[in-house]
């Protein structure tokens, strides 16, 4: 053997033998893995602080909050700060934006919040006049809240990818859903998204299609998986690709995960083990 071969034969089994490197950790690439707590709030109703120092010993740091179970804010902050858990987001109904707003601002600081998120619009808004209504008034609340240090998000479900009946007679490439108009009418400055990533694969769309078009809009997830048949299973278990989803973050401007199952049959269960399919996630 010459010796440029003898060198490249040596070289090619010395690169052989080197480790493939391993794609990071989900955990090393966010601040934390959280939970939207509407996933046990049954089980919240019996033990509220044992179930939040369960999560604390799963391994959850994040919280989002949807209703205060009877408790009193700083109450709930004192039991936060004890168990090392913060709760960024919480959930909020339209009257706390509009008609209460001065004291959801009060109830947020108090919690530790970073966002307030709107969940749901009634079905009597699920028009072109009524998602333009609402961009309006997201607007006024953004700017409450944005002054007062908060961002205002709204959470969808399915229904906000239905094709809007006054757009039907169009082309298609010029209709659009309500949850096109809301974000087209809303300010980026003071609305964003929280994109629940079952429902809207559940409405016949692709997150990251709206990754790409409105980049930095979804400052939340809710991270919720489906099976191949359409049903809610626990993260890790169903046909979502997470690994696609998350290698655009920094295009959609992911900020908080929040996992969640909306009927859970063992909340706790539920919650470990998807935390631990996130925590062992490489991509």
């Amino acid at each position: 053997m010459i010796r440029r071969e003898f060198l490249q034969t040596l070289s090619a089994g010395a690169l052989a033998a080197l480790p493939l490197p391993r794609l990071p950790l989900m955990e090393d690439k966010i601040r934390s893995i959280g939970i939207q707590l509407y996933t046990l709030r049954d089980v919240l109703k019996q033990d509220f602080e044992g179930t939040i120092a369960a999560l604390a010993r799963i391994g959850y740091k994040e919280l989002e909050f949807a209703g205060l179970y009877d408790r009193k804010a700083t109450d709930i902050r004192a039991m936060l700060d004890h168990h090392g858990l913060r709760a960024p987001s919480g959930h909020y109904g339209i009257p706390d934006i509009t008609d209460n707003i001065g004291q959801t601002i009060e109830t947020a600081h108090t919690l530790g919040h970073r966002y307030v998120v709107v969940p749901w619009l009634p079905e009597e808004l699920r028009n072109a006049n009524g998602y333009g209504q609402m961009a309006q008034a997201f607007n006024q609340a953004g700017e409450k809240l944005r002054a007062a240090g908060l961002t205002l998000g709204y959470h969808n479900h399915w229904f906000e990818f239905d094709p809007l009946d006054s757009m039907a007679d169009l082309p298609e490439e010029y209709r659009k859903t309500g949850y096109d108009l809301l974000l087209d009418q809303t300010d980026p400055g003071v609305v964003v998204m929280e994109l629940d990533l079952f429902w809207i694969r559940k409405g016949h769309r692709d997150p990251l299609t709206y990754f790409k078009q409105y980049p930095g809009r979804f400052h939340l997830v809710h991270v919720k998986d489906m099976a191949a048949d359409g049903a809610m299973v626990d993260v890790g278990a169903g046909a979502i690709d997470w690994k696609e989803i998350f290698r655009q973050a920094p295009t959609a401007g992911i900020q908080h995960y929040f996992i969640e199952h909306d009927e859970a049959k063992d909340p706790l269960a539920f919650a470990k083990t998807s935390f631990d399919y996130l925590k062992h996630l490489r991509y």
